[in-house]
C-alpha cells in the first residue's frame, strides 16, 4: 500500500487536467490525449503517480484516482460495471448483476459477468476485489441490449429476455439448470415475458441447443405455450445436446434430442410440473 506523497506543481496541473476530462477510470491513451504528450512520458507520467500514491493501478495501463481523504492506494471501484465498460467496450453486463438489476433473482453474487467482443487472457480478473467474468461474443451479438446512463456514463446491460437467452445458451453463467429454472419460472411469471422476441433472439444467434433446452423446459413449466414449443422443435437439430453441459446425463430425451442429469429421469414427464 503506497500513502500519497507531494508532487510538484506542474503534476497536480496535469493530475488535475486529467481528473476533470476522465471519469472513474484514466488510461494512457486518454492521458495522451488531455496533456498532449507521446504516449510512452504519458505511460510513465501515470505509473509515477501512482508509486506516489494519487493514482492506483487496476489494469496494465489503466488507473483510477484515490480520494483525498483516502490515505492509502487501497480503494475499492466506485462503480465496477463503470469500470468494465471502460475496460472491456465493446461490451454488456449480463448474468447474475443484470438478473438482480430487473428482480428475477433475489441471490446476490458479488462477481460480475461481462460479455465482451475482447479476447482477454485473463477471463476471471479480479479488480480491488471484485470478481470478473468475462466471456467472448461476436460483434454481431451485440442487440438485446439496455442503456443505463450513470454518472454520465453509457453502461450496456442486457435486456431481461437477452438476459434469458445467455443463460439458455450457457447455463454455468448462472451455475448451472437448477437455477436456470427458478430464473426462467420468475421470467415467465413477470411482466418482462415476451416469449415471441425470445424466439427471435435465439433464431439471431441461431443456436440449436439453447432452443433444445428451452422448448424441453417449457413444455415441463409451461406447456399451455403449444406454439413456442413447437417453434422450438423445429429448429432442433439431430446432434446430442446435455441439458446442462457440467452434469454427467444417462438419460436421453428422443423428442428433444437432449441427454438430462440422472436425477431428472424420473421427474420428465410434460406438464407435470408446470406453474400457472
Amino acid at each position: 500500500m503506497n500513502k500519497p506523497s507531494g508532487i510538484g506543481k506542474l503534476d497536480r496541473e496535469r493530475l488535475s487536467v486529467l481528473l476533470r476530462g476522465t471519469k472513474y477510470a484514466i488510461c494512457v491513451d486518454e492521458a495522451k490525449k488531455l496533456l498532449n504528450l507521446q504516449a510512452p512520458y504519458s505511460s510513465k507520467l501515470l505509473a509515477r503517480w501512482a508509486k506516489k500514491g494519487w493514482l492506483s493501478r487496476i489494469k496494465r495501463g489503466v488507473y483510477i484516482p484515490i480520494p483525498l481523504t483516502s490515505e492509502t492506494d487501497d480503494v475499492a471501484l466506485e462503480d465496477p460495471c463503470i469500470i468494465a465498460t471502460k475496460l472491456y467496450s465493446p461490451c454488456y453486463v449480463g448474468g447474475w448483476r443484470a438478473l438482480e438489476h430487473y428482480g428475477l433473482t433475489e441471490q446476490l453474487f458479488q462477481s460480475i459477468t461481462i460479455f465482451t467482443t475482447k479476447k482477454p487472457r485473463d477471463r476471471h480478473p479480479k479488480i480491488k476485489g471484485i470478481p470478473f467474468i468475462l466471456r467472448t461474443i461476436p460483434e454481431k451479438n451485440l442487440f438485446g441490449l439496455k442503456t443505463q446512463w450513470r454518472d454520465g456514463i453509457k453502461v450496456l446491460m442486457s435486456s431481461p429476455t437477452r438476459t434469458i437467452v445467455d443463460l439458455l445458451i450457457n447455463p454455468s453463467i448462472v451455475g448451472g439448470i437448477r437455477n436456470v429454472v427458478d430464473i426462467l419460472i420468475n421470467y415467465l411469471k413477470s411482466d418482462f415475458k415476451n416469449l415471441k422476441m425470445l424466439v427471435n433472439y435465439l433464431k439471431l444467434i441461431n443456436n440449436s441447443a439453447a432452443f433444445k433446452r428451452l422448448g424441453f423446459l417449457m413444455e415441463e413449466y409451461a406447456p399451455k405455450e403449444k406454439q413456442i414449443i413447437q417453434l422450438c422443435n423445429q429448429f432442433c437439430t439431430i446432434s446430442k445436446t446435455k441439458l446442462d453441459p457440467k452434469l454427467t446425463s444417462k438419460k436421453f430425451v428422443t423428442r428433444w434430442r437432449l441427454w438430462v442429469p440422472k436425477n431428472w429421469e424420473k421427474r420428465y414427464k410434460p406438464g407435470r410440473l408446470v406453474t400457472d
